[in-house]
């Protein structure tokens, strides 16, 4: 474990110089990691004790003392058990040159194993996939449950919830664009006066009942499970919702690093989360009729306005976590190759993990306000809530084990040990989720195996196009012996085509030795491809082999949290012999049009679906940042 927490903050610290730019300090980064890492975690005791005791009350009727302390013990050892241990002390270990989540923890498990495995693949897929419908849930389910606080106010309010949540909403998308930075600058002080009195409230109110504090004794959260039977497992996946935020927080360790989030969860969110839920349980053991809304019964008649807008405002931010955790997988997912090319922004100079992606801004969106109109109440949202993110649980736990086994390098027995009583109880989570399916757990579960099915879409039909235009290529070696004994017509310049394969002659180079009957002074096939890390140093990015007078092969090398920007990379060529200047340097990309076949690859209707991602991707040139005014296509018909 030593050796692998020192190359942690080696790397850690390697990603906190992005761009050569000296990040926040250590403060600052804590605070912020308040403000959008916990947002979410740190929104549910708004509803999750609630719904745990409605849960409880389907088998007992009534509010009762044992009741009360059994869902507080679940909720308590969920928090120490599942974030503590699993993600702050483990998971964030775990990290890929500094960055997290489900695709960071699969390709740092398929470098462990050394060599690219299909079942970590596979589940690295449905990881991101699930995780893509805990991204439109929590923003509909947190906003709902605080706005939900103006009808403690007076039910007069009803009818203006859901419009008011929903220009909360809209508000919240619009202000993406400006950064993870400048969003967590505003936010984490916020979050800050949220949690605090999180902890004030519930402090107070645990002089109501103190024997509440029993319930740190995990027998009264077995004692409830088992005297309760199924009606115990559907409180058990209500329980889960205390704990959602936490795969969150393991996606968003790019953002602001390892030590930061540690310290953040240890020293302010998981005591105020505890004594605010120990102060929920206090009290309705004093008063059971505050079952209708237990958190918002806890404050006296005066703060009830001021608790609903710090309850609004540590909504939007509860938001921000996992909106900024699918903007850093789908960057990871397009690099991976499974996903089609999108735009990317990077929105800080100080940290290259800060980034806005337009189309999954747009997209997540509009799935949230679907949801909102869908579900109306944030007690409806509750049942479709849980099952995405104790699937993308379940999945991280399964490829941690990878890691920590392969890559940490210990013993499998002391690994199953440490990981297998997590997994189980990711497991046994899951399994009480699954109860919640036909409530409106389907709905996570559609648009995730959706996600799932684009996903492998886009990673069948790019190998399967890469195969055909493999065939249709000839050696590299081959053609330069050949140009080399009857050399073409020389123009001046140099000529870069794009190739996917390395030692294959690319499809534009062919095409345009013949309609054109010409060749370039320089010739320069050049390879695009992905590491599976972050961020490659500059030193390592390009290699360049001279293979005639005319020809050289080269290949650049982007980390899969970078953005490839092919003219820089080639203008920083250490090669004394070949020095690129864009005013005489033309690009050649080959652009494939592709049409579905009946009788090969993968089923029509999923050829045809890959022709339409691949006709909505950002075009190469756009991604590779390629200047406009020296961008030549050729192109060429290609059947999947």
């Amino acid at each position: 474990m030593t050796g692998t927490a020192s190359n942690g903050e080696a790397s850690e610290e390697a990603a906190s110089s992005g761009h050569g730019v000296r990040r926040p300090g250590f403060l600052v980064l804590t605070v912020g990691s308040i403000g959008v890492v916990y947002g979410d975690i740190g929104t549910s005791p708004l509803y999750a004790f609630r719904e745990a005791v409605a849960a409880a009350m389907r088998s007992d009727g009534a509010v009762s003392e044992a009741m009360v302390l059994g869902v507080l013990s679940l909720i308590l050892w969920a928090l120490i058990l599942i974030v503590t241990i699993k993600y702050v002390l483990i998971l964030l270990n775990a990290d890929n040159q500094g960055e997290g989540g489900t695709l960071s923890l699969m390709a740092l498990a398929q470098r462990a194993m050394g060599r690219s495995v299909t079942w970590l693949a596979v589940l690295g897929m449905i990881g991101a996939a699930l995780f893509y419908g805990d991204a439109i849930i929590t923003p509909a389910i947190s906003v709902l449950s605080a706005v939900e606080g103006l009808k403690i106010i007076t039910p007069a309010f009803e009818p203006y919830v859901m419009p008011i949540a929903l220009a909360i909403i809209v508000a919240l998308f619009l202000v993406q664009s400006q950064g993870t930075a400048r969003v967590a600058a505003f936010f984490g002080p916020i979050t800050l006066v949220w949690f605090l009195s999180l902890a004030a409230a519930g402090l107070y109110h645990i002089f109501d009942h103190p024997r509440v504090l029993m319930s740190f004794n995990p027998i009264y959260a077995v004692n409830f499970l088992m005297n309760h039977g199924l009606i115990g497992l559907v409180t058990l996946g209500a329980v889960f919702l205390a704990v959602t935020g936490a795969e969150a927080l393991y996606a968003d360790l790019g953002h602001f690093g390892k030590r930061p989030i540690q310290a953040a969860w240890l020293t302010v969110v998981l005591p105020a989360l505890a004594l605010n839920y120990l102060g929920q349980g206090a009290m309705l053991i004093a008063n059971p009729e505050a079952i209708d809304n237990p958190f918002f019964r806890m404050m006296p008649d005066w703060a009830l306005i001021p608790t609903v807008v710090l309850a609004t405002a540590a909504t939007i931010i509860a938001s921000q976590a996992v909106i900024t955790g699918a903007f850093s997988l789908t960057q990871q997912a397009i690099q991976l190759g499974l996903l089609p090319r999108m735009e990317i922004r990077f929105t800080s100079e100080a940290h290259a993990g800060q980034t806005y992606l337009p189309q999954v801004n747009w997209l997540l969106l509009a799935g949230v306000i679907i949801l909102v109109v869908f579900f109306k109440t944030s007690s409806a949202l509750a049942t479709a809530y849980g099952i995405a993110v104790t699937g993308t649980m379940v999945v991280t736990a399964t490829m941690a084990i990878a890691v920590i086994w392969k890559d940490w390098r210990w013993p499998l027995w002391l690994t199953l040990l440490v990981m297998m009583p997590l997994l189980v109880i990711d497991v046994i989570f899951l399994g009480a989720n699954a109860l919640k399916i036909m409530e409106g757990g389907w709905m996570p579960l559609a648009l995730g195996a959706a996600i799932l099915l684009l996903m492998w879409t886009w990673r069948e039909g790019s190998r399967l196009l890469a195969e055909k235009t493999r065939l249709s290529e000839v050696p590299l070696a081959e053609l330069v012996e050949n140009l080399s004994a009857r050399p073409p017509e020389t123009v001046p310049g140099t000529a870069v085509f794009l190739s996917a394969q390395s030692g294959r002659a690319p499809s534009a180079l062919m095409h345009s030795l013949k309609h054109y009957k010409v060749l370039h002074e320089r010739n320069v096939i050049l390879r695009v491809k992905t590491a599976p890390v972050p961020a490659v140093p500059a030193a390592e990015r390009l290699k360049i082999e001279q293979l005639s007078e005319r020809f050289y092969k080269a290949e650049l090398t982007f980390g899969f949290m970078e953005a490839p920007n092919v003219p820089a990379a080639l203008l920083k060529s250490p090669q004394a012999g070949l020095k690129f200047s864009l005013m005489d340097t033309s690009f050649f990309l080959s652009r494939r049009s592709v049409r579905a076949s009946r009788y090969q690859g993968m089923p029509v209707w999923q050829d045809k679906l890959f022709i339409m991602m691949a006709k909505n991707a950002n075009d190469a040139s756009s991604y590779f940042r390629l200047p406009p005014g020296r961008v030549i296509e050729v192109g060429s018909q290609v059947t999947v």
